[in-house]
């Protein structure tokens, strides 16, 4: 299932038309799938246009297709199972712009974890933590050989992730902080935690020429990545 912005997007949009919605709403309302006759029936609609609509919202991820006997029976003569509906298990989310508070919940989460099974300070478990997850978003990037190439892997992985970089001359300002709640109420954990984060995608894509520094500046997030004055091309 694509999930992109782009995608997630067209998903939500999906649910404009209000018949859909109708059905949507009908659906997810629901103790246990329906049917396409059963949805058609509550809501006085036609029952290819119910179709339509549900095979739609599947479509987008927005509800899950299952295949039951409604008979109880099975085995020859028991009849072809029926196509039924249910609420994703796909959660789409859309904030513009863009947050990430999976991401920082993931981390502050497993910090926690960690500092209690190993009697470390909360605060250097988030941030062994957040450079582990830069490090492992670093592998998952397609493979970049030279100093051009992994700065153009920089710019794809913090896009994908909502930090919308800019590149200004040699620097690149990140224009949106995915954290930014979270960075207004607790600001030195979540930007040293962003910093770390930060760093180990440096480190993992080797972008030796970049380093990331806190330069906190109103409208943009508390990192930025400067050219590194011991780089040696």
């Amino acid at each position: 299932m694509d999930d992109t912005k782009q995608a997630r997007i067209l998903a939500i949009a999906t649910l404009e038309e209000p018949t859909r919605r109708r059905l949507y709403e009908h659906v997810v309302g629901q103790a246990a799938a329906v049917t396409r006759d059963e949805a058609a029936t509550a809501l006085g609609l036609p029952r290819a246009t119910a179709a339509f609509h549900l095979d739609r919202l599947a479509a987008e991820g927005l509800l899950d297709v299952v295949f039951e006997r409604r008979t109880g029976r099975s085995g020859p003569g028991a009849g072809r199972p029926s196509k039924l509906y249910r609420r994703s298990e796909r959660h789409v989310e859309v904030s513009l712009p863009e947050h990430r508070y999976d991401l920082a919940g993931g981390l502050l989460a497993a910090a926690i974890e960690d500092a209690e099974a190993t009697g470390e300070s909360p605060r250097a478990a988030l941030e062994r933590r957040a450079r582990r997850l830069g490090t492992e978003l670093a592998a998952a990037a397609p493979s970049a050989a030279g100093a051009e190439a992994s700065s153009d892997a920089v710019m794809r992985i913090l896009e994908k992730h909502g930090f919308e970089p800019r590149a200004d001359e040699d620097v690149i300002v990140l224009g949106n902080c995915p954290f930014h709640t979270l960075a207004q109420q607790h600001t030195d954990l979540v930007c040293e935690m962003n910093l770390c984060l930060l760093d180990g995608l440096l480190a993992g894509l080797d972008a030796t020429q970049l380093q990331a520094r806190l330069k906190p500046e109103p409208g943009h997030c508390c990192v930025r990545l400067e050219p590194n004055p011991t780089f040696r091309s």
